[in-house]
């Protein structure tokens, strides 16, 4: 299955006939992707599964209907296995950012979590997942992003980037992490989910 969300809010591309929420089911061939997203931006709805029978085909054409932005950033462990974040927009959230012309997505996540945090020595561990959201910005936009596992024993003063709007760069151990997710996106659970996993 397939997971994006607008506004917090799941649309749900799957191929199983199983329902395991209450959202309501959508064919995705007879569906105008534009309504269900402003329905779920407007919360007439909690959320929906858009079914499918072949999952690849469907969420291809799914994609068709937007203007897609790339962007990569990682989940941080210090040398005591705790996690960065910041704090922009009054929310915790993990660094990130845009994919720039020339660029890989590994060279777009250390760029990015480096300028976001002013954080050095980050070590590329593996790809965990990647993530897709909803946005309005000139019209509709889909922002997938590509999250990787990464490691740094920098233990130097962390520089939040303020004109990105971040206010504040810090690791959090178990306990706070759970307390950050309270007041982050959906996405973040998605990208911590995926590192407990492991």
């Amino acid at each position: 299955m397939y997971k994006v969300f607008v506004n917090d809010t799941p649309i749900i591309l799957t191929s199983s006939q199983i329902k395991e929420n209450n959202y309501p089911v959508y064919i995705l061939k007879n569906s105008i992707t534009e309504e269900i997203v402003h329905k779920l931006k407007n919360k007439k709805i909690k959320g929906v599964n858009l079914y499918t029978p072949d999952l690849e085909k469907g969420w291809q054409d799914f994609l068709k209907t937007f203007h897609i932005v790339s962007a990569a950033g990682g989940l941080v462990l210090n040398t005591k296995k705790d996690i960065l974040f910041i704090y922009r927009s009054k929310k915790w959230d993990l660094p990130k950012g845009r994919i720039e012309i020339g660029e890989s997505i590994e060279e777009t996540a250390i760029r990015e979590v480096e300028e976001e945090c002013g954080i050095y020595d980050l070590k590329l561990i593996k790809p965990l997942l990647t993530t897709y959201h909803v946005y309005f910005q000139e019209g509709m936009k889909l922002k997938e992003t590509y999250w990787f596992l990464m490691t740094s024993d920098y233990d130097e003063e962390l520089v939040p980037q303020l004109e990105e709007g971040i206010t504040k760069v810090l690791f959090k151990n178990k306990e706070e992490v759970v307390k950050a997710l309270k007041n982050s996106y959906k996405n973040i659970e998605l990208v911590y989910d995926s590192y407990l996993k492991m």
